[in-house]
């Protein structure tokens, strides 16, 4: 068995932190702590899509907050 993060072929997740920061997970492999859910088992692409469509700002939550921007 293969590295699962690399397998384009099994589900994925889409995890978000505090920060507001996101990472597509493997299904099989427990969410760590100070992640959650935010897109539910799927397809890689479809999480990849989830992804493009919701971080449309890569800063960390408290660098914009910091920024006045949020």
């Amino acid at each position: 068995m293969g590295n699962p993060f690399d397998d384009t072929e099994g589900t994925f997740l889409v995890l978000v932190n505090d920060e507001g920061q996101y990472s597509m997970w493997p299904a099989a492999v427990a969410v760590p702590a100070g992640w959650t859910v935010a897109h539910p088992e799927d397809t890689h692409q479809a999480c990849l899509d989830f992804v493009e469509e919701h971080w449309t700002d890569m800063r960390p939550r408290s660098l914009a907050r910091a920024m006045g921007e949020e």
